[in-house]
């Protein structure tokens, strides 16, 4: 079994290193991306192509895994050359999934959605297919994914998907916008103790998490909220998506820069708060 990534972030590497580790040979192609995504694929010992074309004609299965803006361009690029399933597991809307595999010119399609963390799950990850060729896809679990069909149809794994990344990015733009006017009064861990007696065990945890991942991801995070408003405003005025879409791009203007996962929340805060004072 050959398994390609078409993209190789954090998603795909963590991925990629589970299906090595269970046997399974792994190609990606890492040519004219950042020297720390190539570090990280030669770190991970996987084979690297010379081209997505050699990548596309080379494997079983194709996973595209890069950012909502590129998913339609990236398949346009390589529907032709696509000789076994072509997998979109971005977090993209329905509509967005359809245009996408509409470019792979020999229909062996089907759209993914992770629910949970990459980083945290890896392989075990939660993963979302439908589309035609769905059943054929999670057969990779005996490789161990953890992979469930939920029809046949384009586009129902990428609307739970987003339905419920509304949620959960709607409440870490809440946490965060919360938490950092906690910080600047010097009361943010106090305001975590006491939200965490309503909330629950692993809420401690869970909000650090979700703090410094907003922070980190924000770009992304703003991309797939557009994907979020797409969907949400065919049934709605979209108007809490939008404000969560809002505060992602400011984010991501605020924090420019940082490279590396911190530890702690308060090193994103002194970082917007470095980049307030020189403003």
């Amino acid at each position: 079994m050959k398994i390609g990534f078409l993209g190789f972030g954090e998603v795909a590497s963590t991925l990629a290193a589970g299906l090595l580790s269970n046997g399974v040979d792994v190609f990606t192609c890492v040519e004219g991306r950042s020297l720390k995504t190539k570090e990280i694929a030669e770190e991970t010992a996987l084979n690297l192509c010379k081209s997505n074309r050699e990548l596309a004609e080379s494997c079983d299965v194709l996973i595209s895994a890069v950012t909502p803006f590129q998913a339609v361009e990236v398949s346009k690029k390589v529907g032709k050359y696509v000789k076994g399933i072509y997998i979109d597991i971005n977090n993209i809307s329905p509509s967005t999934a359809e245009e996408a595999l509409s470019h792979i010119e020999n229909g062996k399609t089907a759209d993914a959605s992770i629910i949970g963390s990459v980083r945290k799950n890896g392989l075990n990850a939660h993963i979302l297919v439908s589309g035609p060729f769905s059943k054929q896809f999670a057969e990779l679990n005996q490789y161990g994914m953890n992979i469930s069909v939920i029809g046949s149809e384009i586009g129902r794994a990428s609307a739970i998907k987003l339905f419920r990344s509304s949620f959960t990015k709607g409440i870490s733009a809440l946490l965060f916008e919360t938490l950092y006017s906690a910080y600047k009064m010097g009361i943010d861990e106090e305001t975590l103790k006491y939200i965490a007696e309503t909330e629950g065990e692993g809420f401690m945890e869970s909000a650090v998490s979700r703090i410094i991942s907003s922070a980190v991801h924000s770009r992304r995070r703003a991309e797939e909220m557009e994907e979020v408003i797409e969907l949400i405003s065919k049934n709605s005025d979209a108007k809490m998506s939008k404000a969560a879409g809002e505060f992602f791009k400011q984010l991501c203007a605020e924090i420019s820069g940082i490279y590396k996962r911190p530890e702690d929340y308060k090193e994103i805060f002194e970082i917007i708060d470095n980049k307030n004072r020189k403003n």
